[in-house]
């Protein structure tokens, strides 16, 4: 059974930085890929980081990039993200996800549908 938990949400000043965590468990995909996603109030969820298990290549959304980073430690089974320079708008629930289909494409590696494992997420705030 695939079990995902986030960790190291929490409360920032705008242009803080924040590290986010996702210790995996029961999964053993290697050629995959793991994201991650966020939902504010309101608003649908959306993409903000991929990254394919077996070669490293990460996708950004572009309201992110060059401010977060996402990252994964094979030996410790875990993802991260890395998330500097916060805004207000960057405000949300963030969910880390992990794909069972072979393979992480750009087009599709921050897309909902790509992914079939969900944490409970962690709360992210920004205050401005």
């Amino acid at each position: 059974q695939v079990q995902l938990v986030e960790s190291g949400g929490g409360s920032v000043q705008a242009g803080g930085s924040l590290r986010l965590s996702c210790a995996a468990s029961g999964y053993t995909y290697s050629r995959n890929c793991m994201g991650w996603f966020r939902q504010a109030p309101g608003k649908e969820r959306e993409g903000v980081a991929g990254i394919y298990t077996g070669g490293g290549s990460t996708y950004y959304a572009d309201s992110v990039k060059g401010r977060f980073t996402i990252s994964q430690d094979n030996a410790k089974n875990t993802l991260y993200l890395q998330m500097n320079s916060l805004k207000p708008e960057d405000t949300a629930m963030y969910y880390c996800a992990a794909s069972e289909k072979i393979g992480c494409l750009p087009q599709t590696a921050t897309t909902i549908r790509r992914y079939r494992y969900w944490g409970q997420g962690t709360q992210v705030t920004v205050s401005s």
